[in-house]
């Protein structure tokens, strides 16, 4: 699958967060948020790997009992089922990968993004 850019097709599930699917396969899925400076993610975990890169901002990632400092071309991995918040020091952008690919975060890709 390929995507073309877009500015278009996000969603927010938090509170000062957005979210786009970028694109996804059998296996893998790529998400794209974007936070807002002062917004807490909640403390969770699921059954999906989690890999991720921050592109800019700040974020203090919690994940287990630890906490990182995270800027931008920091990158990240969280086992499934291991427990991770944020907290959000600046307005950020993250690109996360989870594997295996999360079916609630699927959407419909146009004919005009999308090139198989």
């Amino acid at each position: 699958m390929f995507r073309k850019r877009s500015t278009e097709g996000y969603a927010s599930k938090l509170k000062d967060t957005e979210q786009k699917t970028l694109v996804y396969g059998e296996k893998t899925l790529m998400v794209e948020f974007k936070l807002k400076k002062g917004s807490i993610l909640p403390r969770h975990s699921h059954p999906y790997e989690q890999t991720g890169y921050l592109i800019s901002g700040h974020i203090i990632l919690s994940i287990g009992e630890t906490k990182y400092d995270v800027y931008p071309g920091d990158s990240w991995c969280i086992l499934s089922e291991l427990e991770h918040s944020a907290e959000i020091i600046e307005d950020a952008v993250a690109i996360e990968i989870f594997s295996p690919a999360r079916e609630d975060y699927l959407v419909e890709v146009s004919d005009e993004e999308m090139i198989r």
